[in-house]
C-alpha cells in the first residue's frame, strides 16, 4: 500500500510521522550513528527550541501542537534504548 501525506509519498511509517505530524524524528531522537558534541549540542539546542515553541502553542490553544509538543518530548528518550540495541545487535554479529 502506497502512503501519501498532502501529496507527497511516505515510504515508511517514520517518513509518514515525519510528514503526518511536522516532526523530524532525527531532530529529537537523533541519529543511531554517532555524532560529535558539537553537532549533539546543536541538534538538542534545536529540538529544545522548536519543544519550547511547540508547549507555548500547546498553552495558547492548539490541541495539535499540544500532541506534537508530547510526541516530540517522548522521542528524545528513545535514543539510549536505540543506540544500545543497535550496539548489542553490532557486537554479536546480528544484523542491524
Amino acid at each position: 500500500m502506497r502512503m501519501f501525506v498532502a501529496g507527497q509519498e511516505a515510504y515508511g511509517d517514520f517518513e509518514f510521522a515525519e510528514l503526518a505530524l511536522g516532526i523530524d524524528v532525527d531532530l529529537f531522537r537523533g541519529p543511531l550513528e554517532s555524532e560529535t558534541d558539537g553537532e549533539r549540542a546543536a541538534r538538542e539546542d534545536a529540538a529544545r527550541d522548536i519543544l519550547a515553541d511547540l508547549r507555548a502553542d500547546a498553552e495558547a490553544g492548539d490541541e495539535i501542537a499540544g500532541w506534537d509538543a508530547l510526541y516530540a518530548d517522548a522521542l528524545t528518550r528513545t535514543v539510549p534504548f536505540l543506540r544500545a540495541v543497535r550496539a548489542h545487535r553490532a557486537g554479536t554479529g546480528e544484523a542491524a
